[in-house]
């Protein structure tokens, strides 16, 4: 595994989505329930940006057509959405969150 830095903890609050660019990519951290996610920032429904979407309870919410996505596992919880999102795995280092894109 490749772990790049994404952004700080510090940098992130509750419930709420922080999108970064790590090589190119747009990916949106997440910090639900005490745990920190890294998911690819676009829906897989509609192509707009799951980090201006609503977080409760590790989901997120596509602001656009209400489609939701499990932060663990990127796959969908609610309809229009039928394909998951990619999500990466996510070490924390101090006050770094590295996320790993793999093959992305």
């Amino acid at each position: 595994m490749a772990f790049v830095r994404a952004c700080a903890v510090s940098e992130l609050s509750d419930d709420n989505a922080l999108r970064v660019e790590v090589d190119g990519l747009d990916v949106a951290i997440v910090r639900s329930d005490g745990e920190v996610f890294a998911i690819e920032d676009e829906c897989s429904h509609a192509a707009v940006a799951l980090s201006e979407g609503d977080i409760a309870h590790c989901e997120i919410e596509c602001w656009m057509h209400g489609s939701r996505f499990d932060l663990r596992t990127g796959k969908p919880l609610g309809p229009p959405a039928t394909e998951p999102v990619p999500v990466f795995p996510v070490q924390i280092a101090g006050d770094d969150v590295l996320i790993d894109l793999g093959d992305n």
